[in-house]
């Protein structure tokens, strides 16, 4: 009877969080999220959550840490900590979330690789993911995902990334499955100082997701950013600023029916730019 108990509730808890963007559905990194929740092109650190085959971009390794508090609510916040490193064969990456309070809260550890091939970079990432419920216990799960684009010209790429391919339950108790999701981007840049972005996300379980974003570099160490989403409908703005070794990037949310969220995160690269 417990564990059927906890199943329903772990059920109910499952489709609350893909509402509110668990760790393991979220996009991470104040910059992705100020354009948009965009999750392919976003070639910093924060692809090791987003897209694990932007981590060949990196021209140095760094570490990231971040923060996202979603409509005033410490329940539904979340922290990451997530490093890359620069290695002879590619890209390694490490990278840590937690989600909730203390009577509901999801967390994942994991490790990404990824590498350069041509106009191809393509990564993987293996993850332990936990949802815990105070009084019903916890359910663990091992969680693979990949990702990639191609860099079709200096102005031009396209790519993917699915998350959850191996399509884990929440726990070994329920027959609930994690989400699995797939993401589709596009990635122009006119000029030298634009960037658009363009993409389609959907999760087996709901409608396609559509989301536009644009971000504006002015002299090199400040970026406007701002973005679009349907299904709900939301807006996003967004500032980054730039030095030789640190960046620091802030994203606003709006949510007409639900209210806003708040981004910010800071960025260090362990090499002189």
């Amino acid at each position: 009877m417990k564990q059927l108990t906890f199943s329903c509730f772990l059920l109910f808890l499952h489709f609350y969080t893909i509402a509110q963007t668990d760790p393991l559905t979220q996009v991470h990194g104040a910059r992705s999220q100020a354009m948009g929740n965009l999750r392919v092109h976003g070639m910093d650190t924060w692809s090791y959550f987003n897209n694990p085959g932007g981590l060949a971009h990196l021209e140095a390794s760094a570490i990231s840490v971040g923060y996202d508090n979603r409509f005033g609510l410490n329940e539904l916040s979340t922290v990451d900590l997530v490093g890359a490193w620069k290695i002879k064969d590619g890209t390694l990456g490490l990278g840590i979330s937690r989600f909730g309070g203390k009577l509901f809260n999801q967390q994942s550890l994991g490790l990404a690789f990824a590498n350069q091939l041509g106009i191809v970079c393509v990564g993987g990432k293996l993850e332990w993911f936990q949802t815990q419920i105070e009084g019903f216990g916890n359910g663990n799960s091992i969680i693979f995902s990949l990702g990639g684009m191609a860099e079709l010209s200096s102005q031009f790429s396209i790519g993917a990334s699915i998350s959850n391919l191996n399509r884990s339950k929440i726990s070994k108790d329920s027959e609930t499955r994690l989400p699995t999701g797939v993401s589709l981007g596009v990635f122009y840049s006119p000029i030298p100082q634009l960037e658009l972005h363009l993409e389609i996300e959907k999760d087996i379980q709901i409608k396609p997701v559509v989301k536009v974003g644009l971000e504006y570099g002015i002299k090199n160490w400040i970026f406007l950013r701002t973005g679009i989403n349907s299904n709900p409908s939301r807006m996003f703005f967004g500032i980054g600023l730039n030095s030789s070794r640190f960046t620091l990037d802030y994203a606003y949310g709006q949510n007409q029916a639900i209210g806003s969220t708040n981004h910010l995160s800071l960025n260090f690269s362990l090499a002189e730019k």
